[in-house]
């Protein structure tokens, strides 16, 4: 069978990213796109366009629908699409702080449909062998994990600058750093800041925050997030016995092209991957009722409540 996609935004990753994968992935079809912009959204080539986003959730067509609006916008319109009886694939982060994403995945646990956050590196094969590796001992016991998502940013009148509208670099490239943290250490059940440092820009957003954790008194992590420093992706696990790094391909957002891996000095490739597609199929597999993985509830929540402790330290 075939799950028919809604869209509800016609954005940059909405046409670059997810609409392309939806096309390609198997088990998956395009049925709709509503957005602003009727004309942008048909250049997504969906079946059909609406005219408005409630127009597009009446559609009964309508199996799962995928939100890529502004992170302000995102709690109001996943619990209209879970209330309407769709599931929902919702674009990082889910929501504005923990108490929003809570809200939002005990919508859906009482509508009875699926909610999951769009963090589509997660699904991307290099980072499943980097969970599969530490799982498995490859490096010991994790002793330090050191990640960095950084670039000079040029956007103007983007939702990312408003403070209001969630904006900011912890929120918009931090949350792929504390999903890795969570990912790796079993939920990253106890975290202690040990450091911060932010630096804000004249709308009131951090342009860049470099924290420093000790995540269940056994772990030290450090993270930059910026929007404002040169352009930098690093993810380095430690451990007692060795050392895992992302190598060729970008560490947190590498996108159809092959990438790397160093293991104890040792290079493991991947080719070509799309893990816009692999995160839709899996998604769809998963409506169907099929085998497949998403990134856990416990997950997302945790990530929330732990960018809530960093954006709120003193």
């Amino acid at each position: 069978m075939t799950v028919n996609w809604g869209f509800l935004g016609a954005g940059f990753v909405a046409s670059r990213g997810l609409a392309p994968a939806v096309h390609a992935a198997r088990g998956a079809h395009l049925y709709a796109v509503a957005s602003r912009d009727e004309k942008r959204s048909a250049t997504l080539e969906p079946e059909h366009t609406h005219a408005t986003y409630d127009d597009l959730l009446a559609d009964e067509r309508v199996d799962a629908v995928y939100i890529s609006l502004s992170n302000s916008q995102h709690i109001e319109w996943v619990t209209k699409s879970l209330e309407a009886g769709k599931h929902v694939l919702c674009e990082k982060p889910l929501g504005l702080n923990a108490t929003e994403t809570e809200a939002m995945f005990d919508c859906a646990l009482r509508n009875g449909h699926t909610l999951i956050e769009a963090v589509w590196g997660r699904w991307h094969p290099r980072f499943v062998r980097i969970v599969e590796l530490i799982t498995t001992g490859a490096i010991g016991d994790i002793t330090h994990i050191e990640t960095a998502f950084t670039f000079t940013s040029e956007m103007t009148d983007n939702y990312r600058l408003n403070p209001s509208m969630g904006g900011g670099a912890l929120l918009d490239v931090g949350c792929y750093q504390a999903h890795a943290w969570t990912a790796l250490t079993q939920g990253a059940t106890h975290l202690t800041i040990t450091d911060l440092a932010r630096t804000l820009g004249p709308t009131g957003i951090d342009l860049t925050t470099d924290v420093s954790v000790r995540i269940d008194n056994a772990i030290t992590a450090h993270a930059v997030s910026s929007f404002a420093l040169p352009s930098k992706q690093q993810f380095i696990i430690k451990g007692t016995i060795g050392q895992i790094s992302t190598d060729a391909g970008e560490s947190f957002t590498t996108w159809n092209e092959s990438s790397s891996l160093l293991v104890n000095d040792v290079v493991e490739e991947f080719p070509v991957t799309n893990a816009f597609v692999e995160m839709v199929e899996n998604v769809s597999r998963m409506i169907e009722g099929n085998e497949a993985w998403i990134v856990p509830a416990s997950d997302s929540i945790r990530v929330a409540q732990i960018l809530d402790a960093i954006s709120q330290h003193p």
